[in-house]
């Protein structure tokens, strides 16, 4: 094991220095997902409408892995405590995402912007997001 030791230990609260994190690449996907939708119902064109659900099906599961992310790495013990609503509303969001994955209807991608709009107005009161900027 000599040849592969590390010659130095790391240690780090999370998977990068602190600032990587941001709902922001979540909502700039759900917001893909809700024009999606918008122009799938905008057009009759057979080929460009399977285009629009192929594009919002991946953003949408590109929504479900950001949240999840920012759920499990940045939110800690103690921000769940601070907010008795973040487990619920990180669940509606992901599930959400769920819905407009499999849905053309532009109000589920509405919903979907709106949960992590309120993510968004919990991620930015952490003193851990205060010093990261926007």
């Amino acid at each position: 094991m000599g040849l592969f030791k590390p010659s130095r230990v790391a240690h780090a609260h999370c998977d990068l220095f602190c600032g990587v994190y941001d709902p922001a690449q979540a909502m700039i996907e759900a917001k893909s997902v809700l024009n999606c939708c918008t122009k799938y119902h905008g057009s009759d064109d057979p080929v460009f409408r399977d285009r629009c659900i192929l594009v919002k099906e991946e953003r949408a599961e590109l929504v479900k892995h950001h949240l999840s992310v920012l759920w499990t790495d940045f939110f800690t013990a103690d921000h769940r405590s601070e907010f008795s609503n973040l487990d619920d509303l990180f669940w509606r969001a992901i599930h959400q995402a769920g819905v407009a994955k499999k849905s053309v209807d532009p109000s589920d991608g509405e919903k979907l912007v709106q949960l992590i709009d309120e993510i968004a107005e919990i991620f930015w009161q952490t003193e851990k997001a205060k010093g990261m900027g926007s």
